[in-house]
């Protein structure tokens, strides 16, 4: 399981993320149109800097809900594949079984 503190990490990228979405989004709008000139273009790019490094989507990490680890992570169940093969074999999951020929 992961520790503690990476989970509370996770959390409050995941708050920053969405605290600063609209913001960023309106920004990079901005930034993509053509007809700014290059000075506001620079002024823009320094507000998107002066925002929180985890407030970038990027940032995130798809964990697994049941252990917090951060890799091997199947993100259409949101489980790792440990949690997943046990959970798989006794049936919980709908639409999977093992597979034998």
């Amino acid at each position: 399981m992961a520790s503690l503190r990476v989970l509370r990490r996770q959390e409050k990228r995941l708050y920053l993320v969405k605290k600063y979405r609209h913001k960023r989004l309106f920004l990079k709008a901005i930034m993509k149109n053509k007809n700014i000139s290059l000075v506001e273009k620079e002024k823009i790019q320094i507000l998107l800097q002066k925002l929180p490094r985890d407030s970038d989507p990027c940032r995130l990490r798809n964990r697994c809900f049941l252990t917090g680890r951060g890799k091997g992570v199947y993100s259409f169940v949101g489980l790792c594949r440990n949690m997943f093969r046990f959970y798989a074999m006794n049936g919980d999951i709908s639409g999977i079984r093992k597979s034998s020929w």
